[in-house]
């Protein structure tokens, strides 16, 4: 065997495991449509029921926590808080905890905040920690040894709860089953830019479509971290909160679903956060779900194989949590594609390749049919909407190497702290993140995303050298997609350089604990 045929017979190999495994997710967003809409209006009427047999008096309601955990969120602190009191519940029943492990001003701002509407009675503490033990679970695990409340909602900084929220909840926990109740995510600022209208087609499909049909069908599914109530007693029973992976959510989650609880998901209640409008932000973001769910996968996957739950039940969850696994399958198929056809035994084999890459591209257009579907029923101009769509193709496409990058280092067991998603008070198109003081630090994986553009670019020319147009489109798309994301990387760390010198800990990704607390508030 040559060292051609070996190269070959390799890239072939690669090819073929990447397609089967874009195949087996593909399909499955195709069954999680179906699901949904087989169980959406039954589903719906039994929601409405609850809510109309809900008849408790302010009296009767039970004492409810909410925690807030923060880690140097400046600029949307206040308005964090300010939706936070202006829920719908009595005083006497609410205890509210800023859990702040901030480096910065947030500290201060949250403490004049806290001492303010301390005097309006509200039952409000803030809990500032010196060092960001275990991060976000970690102060959340702390918050909670002190908490009153039987239920725990849980807010991130950049979400605004409705003032309805607990009285749109708590009715669900009639069923003594019911660990948490989870609600769909919404956005203050979806017509900010290309980047955030992109972003909520994601969104909603896995809100509208993939939770929705897992709750619906009684397969697991997670909290997500955020605009979503806990009851006290299954986090517990489950072993509280665990910093031993970056999705702590995802790990409670599925740890109480092992120990027999379940979770209820509320499509019809939206709580609004705003969308990050960095490309290095949203990177950011992600790479830390993709090597907290994988982490998560190692911790719980054998765990699931061994509980007495359905086979497909297993399946499901095991799909579900190695849903980032799509982003390596997609880089390698990108990556494999190219060369293939330079090869003579491609040539003889074209035709078993050109059948594969016909069902791996149907199958592989699941995950967009469900994020249209969802566009189709939350929204009544959903065909002006669809205009930005191929944006979120685009977006796809040229962080699949962040997340594999991701992955990769979750495999090979490399810890990384808890990165922060920035955030700016960006609520209207006149906004900027501009002139605000988190840095943006060097993206050293955008130069290699340019290289992969440029490889693609002159994967291009071959076929047009060639005349091979049939794979001409997906290597457009994928040139764009890896473009776009490395200059716009590039671009926003140009743009926050310059002139606006900052310290280490105001750096996004940053997780340096460097101030000390103010013993008065511990």
């Amino acid at each position: 065997m040559t060292f051609n045929d070996l190269l070959n017979t390799l890239l072939m190999i690669a090819y073929l495991i990447s397609s089967f495994g874009l195949f087996l997710y593909g399909i499955n967003y195709y069954a999680m449509i179906l699901m949904q809409r087989r169980a959406r209006e039954r589903m719906l009427k039994h929601d409405e029921a609850v809510w109309m047999a809900w008849a408790v008096t302010d009296r009767e309601l039970p004492q409810v926590t909410i925690q807030l955990p923060t880690y140097n969120e400046r600029y949307v602190i206040q308005r964090l808080i300010e939706a936070v009191v202006r829920l719908d519940y009595p005083k006497d029943r609410l205890e509210i905890q800023l859990l702040d492990d901030s480096t910065d001003e947030t500290t201060a701002i949250a403490a004049q905040l806290t001492e303010q509407y301390r005097q309006e009675g509200f039952d409000i503490t803030l809990r500032h920690r010196r060092q960001r033990t275990g991060y976000k679970a970690g102060a959340l695990k702390q918050g909670l040894e002190v908490a009153k409340g039987e239920f725990i909602a849980i807010f991130d900084a950049d979400f605004t709860p409705p003032p309805d929220f607990l009285r749109r909840t708590l009715p669900f926990f009639v069923d003594p089953a019911i660990a948490v109740v989870q609600t769909r995510w919404g956005y203050i600022n979806q017509d900010y830019s290309l980047l955030t209208r992109s972003q909520t087609y994601a969104i909603d499909g896995h809100f509208w479509v993939e939770q929705t049909a897992r709750c619906w069908s009684g397969f697991f599914l997670h909290f997500n971290g955020t605009a979503g109530i806990w009851r006290r007693k299954a986090i517990d029973d489950a072993g509280g909160w665990q910093a031993d992976t970056l999705t702590e959510d995802i790990d409670l989650s599925y740890r109480a679903q092992l120990r027999g609880w379940r979770i209820k998901f509320l499509p019809q209640v939206v709580c609004p956060a705003e969308l990050p409008v960095q490309m290095c932000a949203i990177k950011a973001q992600h790479y830390r779900w993709a090597m907290g769910s994988f982490q998560t996968a190692k911790k719980l996957i054998p765990r699931v194989l061994k509980a007495e739950v359905p086979l497909l039940t297993k399946y499901q969850a095991v799909l579900h949590l190695g849903t980032y696994m799509l982003f390596p399958f997609i880089l390698v198929l990108t990556l494999t594609a190219p060369p293939l056809p330079l090869f003579e035994k491609f040539h003889s084999t074209r035709d078993h390749f050109l059948g594969i890459a016909i069902v791996v591209s149907i199958s592989s257009f699941g995950p967009f049919c469900c994020y249209l579907y969802a566009q189709t029923q939350l929204y009544d101009n959903w065909k002006r909407r669809l205009v930005y769509f191929p944006s979120l193709l685009v977006l796809v496409t040229g962080i699949t190497l962040n997340s594999t990058m991701a992955i990769l280092e979750a495999v090979l067991n490399v810890h990384k702290p808890f990165a922060r998603t920035p955030k700016f008070r960006i609520e209207r198109s006149s906004d900027t993140w501009v002139d605000k003081r988190y840095r943006v630090p060097f993206p050293w994986l955008s130069l290699f995303e340019a290289l992969i553009a440029v490889y693609y670019a002159y994967g291009i020319f071959l076929l047009i050298q060639r005349g091979k147009y049939l794979i001409g489109p997906l290597f457009i798309l994928t040139t764009m997609g890896f473009t776009s994301v490395a200059l716009l990387s590039l671009w926003e760390f140009l743009q926050s350089s310059v002139g606006r010198p900052e310290p280490a800990q105001n750096q996004l990704g940053s997780a340096r604990p460097t101030i000390s607390a103010d013993p008065k508030r511990q």
